[in-house]
């Protein structure tokens, strides 16, 4: 009897010095699909190193003001351009069309790409691409500008949410290859929504 008794002792210590899995942290659904993203080794952007170390991306608060709806103008048969990106690789890229909407109280225009690429994958062949600048770059978010992933919808509307802007991988990893955002795509004001800037800690 002392046998077992001593046994299940040893069972309950080995448990409890077991290391505790840590929450996903993030106030929104996607804000926590981005960290567990970014926990798992398959898919993470950050190297072996840095995902280790790894507790939460920094975000801005979560604000309804920046979803909005906007009305998407769509732009056909517009040529593919070489878009550059980071590196020597040129992103094949159309205007697909033009948002229009409002934002804290001003009026503003923003070009949506597809990628070439995209058309031959079923599964992507309705994504647009919406990269932008905003006042807040620089500072409290990445310097060359965030991406923001729409689908095409059945409407001249769209609906673009600002919280759920990400920045480009290269940020955290330089073996990516990323689209550098047009400067045509400025938004003159504070975009205090989605990913803020990266700092390792």
């Amino acid at each position: 009897m002392r046998n077992v008794q001593i046994l299940l002792l040893i069972v309950v210590v080995l448990l409890s010095c077991e290391p505790k899995k840590q929450p996903i942290l993030g106030d929104t659904e996607w804000q926590r699909q981005q960290n567990a993203d970014f926990k798992d080794a398959s898919k993470s952007p950050l190297t072996n190193k840095d995902r280790k170390s790894f507790r939460s991306l920094d975000f801005f608060p979560f604000d309804s003001t920046y979803i909005v709806s906007a009305k998407l103008k769509v732009t056909p048969d517009t040529p593919f351009f070489k878009m550059k990106t980071t590196t020597d690789r040129l992103s094949e890229e159309r205007v697909y069309g033009i948002v229009s909407f409002t934002l804290n109280g001003q009026s503003y225009q923003l070009n949506v790409y597809q990628g070439k690429e995209n058309l031959e994958d079923p599964e992507y062949i309705d994504y647009l691409f919406l990269p932008f600048f905003d006042d807040t770059n620089g500072n409290e978010s990445y310097g060359g500008g965030r991406y923001i992933d729409l689908r095409i919808p059945e409407s001249d509307s769209i609906l673009i949410d600002f919280n759920k802007a990400y920045n480009p991988l290269c940020v955290y990893n330089v073996k990516y290859s990323c689209p550098i955002v047009p400067r045509v795509n400025y938004l003159d004001s504070d975009v205090k929504a989605g990913m803020k800037n990266y700092i390792k800690k």
